[in-house]
């Protein structure tokens, strides 16, 4: 399309039916905006095929200065992690990077994804740890916004993963080579009804200890320490309580090991705790756990994104190999 034919705000706002500070909204602050009148804004940019002035430059200029990072920052230390290696390879190649948090890959999806690929700020996007939406998904495509998906499924995107299944694997044989049959497992509750990497590892996990002829008992709890000490009192106030109980991530753990030590328990000689990730929880708790390797998951990510950008990658999954850390509590 033409210069002087392309698509202004003014016509999204008139297919849409709303304001001009509404479509506006969209595009900068999309959580100000319901959803239904979101998605009727968006399908409407979509039909039109609005281009911002912004994403007319970076698609002329075909080169990565500046890309986003989404992922659930704020509720889980280890995307923290992930970022570091994102930025200290950004760094070093002089790329800007754009932070953006959403609460968690247990809940909805992020209103801020939906409208990324129209507001034309950023040449790629990182998305970590959260379910990107086949209409979302679609959007990102179609608008030529290079994607890599961290942590997550994507059938459209390039993948840096770890195998959860597996990994839930690792920590059950571990546990079962010891003699532990009745196992706990301490599990984030989920609100949405997407398949998270929390659902493959309880898989994997239950897989492992039904085999050997034991039982997998299972306890839901929100994502912090006191959430999992509550939940974790419940498991160990049975009659039959486990012997050894699994966190889905080594913040759960913590909870874990303190019922435990409310109940005047033994760790591991009353009951044996794990944990996932191995980030600075689990050293300070000297806690057994699988370790994932967030900074290079990042710094992967970023080397994938670029070879979108510059088009000379095509869509791959990396997968991270993870591995046993065993301390006191095992």
């Amino acid at each position: 399309m033409a210069a002087d034919q392309r698509v202004t705000i003014y016509q999204v706002a008139d297919r849409a039916q709303v304001s001009i500070s509404t479509v506006s909204n969209v595009l900068n602050k999309p959580d100000r905006v319901s959803p239904a009148t979101r998605a009727r804004v968006l399908a409407a940019a979509d039909e039109l095929g609005f281009v911002p002035k912004a994403q007319a430059v970076s698609l002329a200029r075909r080169a990565a200065g500046r890309i986003g990072v989404m992922a659930p920052f704020t509720s889980y230390g280890s995307y923290l992690r992930r970022l570091s290696g994102v930025l200290t390879a950004a760094r070093e190649l002089e790329i800007d990077a754009v932070v953006f948090d959403h609460v968690s890959a247990a809940l909805a999806s992020s209103p801020v994804l939906a409208s990324m690929p129209l507001h034309g700020r950023l040449d790629g996007l990182i998305v970590m740890g959260l379910r990107i939406e086949d209409a979302i998904a679609d959007r990102l495509r179609e608008r030529g916004l290079p994607t890599v998906a961290v942590d997550a499924d994507s059938s459209l995107f390039s993948r840096v993963v770890i195998d959860d299944t597996d990994g839930g694997g690792l920590a059950a044989a571990h546990l079962r080579e010891r003699g532990h049959r009745r196992v706990g497992y301490l599990l984030e509750r989920q609100v949405s009804d997407y398949e998270s990497q929390a659902i493959r590892r309880l898989s994997g996990f239950r897989r492992v200890i039904e085999a050997g002829g034991g039982e997998v008992i299972v306890a839901t709890s929100d994502n912090s320490v006191d959430a999992a000490r509550r939940a974790a009192a419940a498991l160990l106030d049975a009659a039959d309580r486990p012997t050894a109980i699994m966190a889905h991530h080594d913040t759960l753990a913590v909870g874990v090991l303190l019922a435990a030590r409310d109940r005047g328990l033994r760790v591991p000689a009353d009951v044996a705790v794990m944990g996932f990730d191995d980030g600075e929880t689990a050293t300070a708790a000297d806690l057994t756990t699988v370790r994932q390797p967030f900074e290079e998951s990042g710094s992967i990510a970023l080397s994938v994104l670029l070879g979108h950008v510059d088009g000379t990658r095509p869509r791959s999954t990396t997968v991270l190999d993870v591995r046993l850390v065993q301390r006191s509590t095992t």
